[in-house]
């Protein structure tokens, strides 16, 4: 059966705090080189290779319908109560901008369409509000994430090279902000 016809619109008060936990293996990173120079600076992401895979599991682990959003939707797949695919959105409503704030699918049910359903959700939504752009978050070392990401569209609008701690260039665990300009 084709689980994108089950993609229903997700309720605030059923889902609220739901948590999703985030595993993946990475045999690729962007490394990450911020160079100060007379005129500027000079910023690269150069793709490069881990010695060895690494496992990220059970380290990221976000909830839905975080008390931080305003304006959330979030649509899935649920089945015997069980979520097995998400993407909640979020606007940003300051910069006319729609993020992305989860894309989640759980890991059986990967490579069947579900991640580029979810995301033609949200990127209707931002059509349909008349948003001008879809942004949303990843990374430098989930790249099958990047992937998708870049595969569907989007593109590099931004980093952050200190959001999760304070090493994360040397941890190869850069953020990076992805777009999709409508």
């Amino acid at each position: 059966m084709d689980l994108t016809k089950k993609i229903k619109p997700l309720e605030r008060e059923d889902w609220l705090g739901y948590k999703l936990v985030f595993n993946y293996t990475a045999n690729s990173y962007y490394d990450v080189q911020i160079d100060k120079e007379d005129t500027g600076f000079n910023v690269s992401f150069e793709k490069k290779n881990f010695e060895t895979p690494i496992l990220k599991t059970d380290e990221v682990i976000d909830q839905l319908f975080a008390p931080r959003w305003d304006d959330i939707k979030a649509w899935g797949i649920v089945e015997d109560g069980k979520l097995l695919a998400v993407v909640e959105t979020v606007v940003e409503s300051w910069n006319n901008r729609l993020r992305v704030t989860e894309l989640w699918v759980d890991d059986s049910l990967h490579r069947q369409g579900l991640g580029t359903a979810l995301m033609d959700i949200a990127i209707n939504r931002a059509k349909e509000e008349a948003r001008r752009v879809v942004v949303l978050e990843t990374q430098t070392c989930n790249e099958n994430a990047i992937n998708f990401y870049l595969a569907y569209g989007f593109s590099l609008i931004g980093f952050d090279s200190c959001a999760y701690k304070n090493n994360d260039i040397q941890r190869k665990e850069v953020r990076i902000e992805l777009g999709l300009f409508l």
